[in-house]
């Protein structure tokens, strides 16, 4: 047991899991949990983001998420795909959504694809 937990520890290390940890800078926007996808269709998807502004109060701010979609058709086709969303969060609120809406296929409806993975690029934020 104390083997894997050695183990586990080290591999943190080497994977810069300390930093990931780290403080976020002040002022930061960061997002409240993972990305929710939800299938609208045999394409078509819908990817919120919950943000979390407590560093915007008390005059509210916006910014983007970029991210990506990683997604496979069932022929093997696997694609990555760079998006970015818009947000706000108003003055008087602590966190919102970012909403949105997306297609992933090589046809428009051609087959029923599968959403694989979101990964965060950045997230600005304008005052």
């Amino acid at each position: 047991m104390k083997l894997i937990i050695i183990f586990l520890v080290t591999a943190m290390a080497a994977s810069g899991y300390r930093t990931a940890l780290a403080a976020p800078p002040k002022g930061a926007v960061l997002l409240t949990g993972d990305p929710v996808v939800t299938r609208l269709n045999d394409d078509e998807f819908q990817i919120v983001f919950g943000i979390e502004g407590k560093s915007c109060a008390p005059h509210g701010c916006s910014g983007s998420v970029r991210y990506w979609v990683d997604w496979k058709a069932p022929d093997g086709t696997a694609r990555s795909e760079h998006r970015e969303v818009r947000y706000i969060v108003s003055p008087d609120a602590a966190r919102t959504i970012a909403v949105d809406r997306h297609y992933l296929d090589t046809a428009e409806g051609a087959h029923t694809v599968d959403a694989v993975k979101v990964r965060i690029d950045t997230i600005t934020r304008r005052e």
